[in-house]
């Protein structure tokens, strides 16, 4: 028993130290405390000059978005009605986002009710608000709840610092937007309960002028991996062209 002991232990050891080992030098390396910001009037126009480098009028008139995320996930997102279909697998639930209790969720096409509908509710809410926001989120700036305060970066331009004190999944999350010359936004760094490194940057590139004249990122960049955003539409409805 003793040398089977020794060879279990030693191969959850080999295992898991270069696990640790490279975990260990990404902290080193990308760790960052979250920095401290100044609100006010000036953090106001930095995320305002944001919104009008997106078009930002265009968006709020989009009435339908579409996007897939990561070719697992497929969105239909009413919202004008702010109702959200998701698809995964085999499943596919109808979000009412406004009234979460009118919900529905179904698998293989037959409707479930009770604990199953709920757990599969839950799980596309977590699935929207999480994948929803690498879509949208520079145009959630004026949300409320969002606190907002400019910060000086390391090379010397100006970030805005954007904490969302209530509202999706981890209320409390924090992000640091980096801009271009046009004040479009480039990259955030990301302070998030869901994380264990703070101030791990992604980038927010490869925009696309949707139909309705919203623009949105087709692509980030995390550390050494892609995020990809594909089949994304985003539309008017008749009457709000009329």
């Amino acid at each position: 028993m003793k040398k089977i002991f020794k060879i279990i232990l030693g191969i959850i050891i080999f295992l898991t130290l270069p696990t640790s080992l490279f975990f260990g030098v990404l902290y080193l390396k990308y760790n960052e405390d979250l920095p401290t910001g100044q609100e006010g009037e000036k953090a106001d126009l930095l995320a305002q000059n944001m919104l009008n480098s997106l078009d930002y009028e265009s968006y709020k008139e989009t009435d339908y978005i579409e996007w897939s995320f990561r070719n697992t996930r497929q969105y239909k997102w009413n919202k004008r009605e702010n109702i959200c279909t998701v698809q995964w697998k085999d499943f596919k639930v109808d979000l009412h986002l406004n009234y979460i209790e009118r919900s529905l969720a179904s698998v293989h096409n037959f409707n479930v009710v009770d604990e199953k509908r709920d757990e599969l509710v839950d799980k596309a809410l977590s699935y929207f608000n999480n994948d929803s926001f690498w879509l949208v989120a520079p145009y959630k700036v004026f949300d409320d709840g969002v606190k907002r305060s400019v910060v000086t970066l390391a090379n010397g331009n100006e970030g805005l610092l954007v904490t969302y004190t209530m509202g999706g999944s981890t209320p409390g999350d924090s992000y640091l937007w980096s801009f271009d010359s046009t004040g479009k936004p480039k990259s955030f760094k990301m302070w998030t309960a869901l994380l264990p490194i703070d101030g791990i940057e992604a980038t927010w590139s490869d925009w696309i002028k949707t139909k309705s004249g919203a623009q949105l990122p087709t692509f980030h960049k995390l550390l050494f991996l892609g995020l990809e955003l594909r089949n994304i539409k985003g539309e008017k409805s008749l009457n709000s062209e009329n």
